[in-house]
């Protein structure tokens, strides 16, 4: 679209189904890099990208031609697809319904990338679910937390 010039950044987070740590550090890279092929196909410019074992971070300069859920949906499912076909976890995988989504500023791009970077460090100290709350909390989302998360069924 000729005069259309925009500057948004997404910070996305979502969980893998049931919040299962499955996401395992000896493929976890490959999963990194394939969404990045992924977010890079779409036209979109990737940021940051980590894991911990039960969920994803992704920080995205977003294309305004794909909406955020039409990325997302890309990126869960064909991720999805890419774990199962290289039979990376012993049961189907999966990433939970939903995501959150959070529009950051120019000035915020450092301190985002550093948040995102240090995931392993982060979650030392809290869990997801503690993370996700106060990511809610912090910017002003309205929620009710029973629909947040799956819980595991029976591990």
């Amino acid at each position: 679209m000729a005069n259309t010039y925009t500057q948004l950044y997404i910070h996305c987070v979502f969980a893998v189904k049931y919040r299962k740590a499955v996401i395992h550090t000896s493929w976890e890279d490959r999963l990194h890099k394939y969404i990045t092929g992924t977010i890079q196909k779409n036209g979109h410019k990737l940021l940051a990208i980590n894991s911990a074992p039960d969920h994803l971070h992704l920080f995205v300069g977003l294309n305004p031609k794909q909406s955020i859920s039409d990325m997302m949906r890309l990126v869960k499912g064909d991720s999805s697809e890419f774990v199962n076909k290289e039979r990376f976890t012993q049961s189907k995988f999966q990433w939970q319904e939903g995501f959150g989504a959070f529009s950051n500023s120019r000035s915020q791009i450092d301190s985002v990338v550093k948040y995102i970077l240090n995931q392993k460090q982060h979650h030392s100290k809290k869990t997801f679910h503690q993370e996700y709350l106060e990511i809610l909390k912090d910017y002003a989302v309205n929620f009710d937390e029973k629909y947040l998360f799956h819980e595991l069924l029976d591990s």
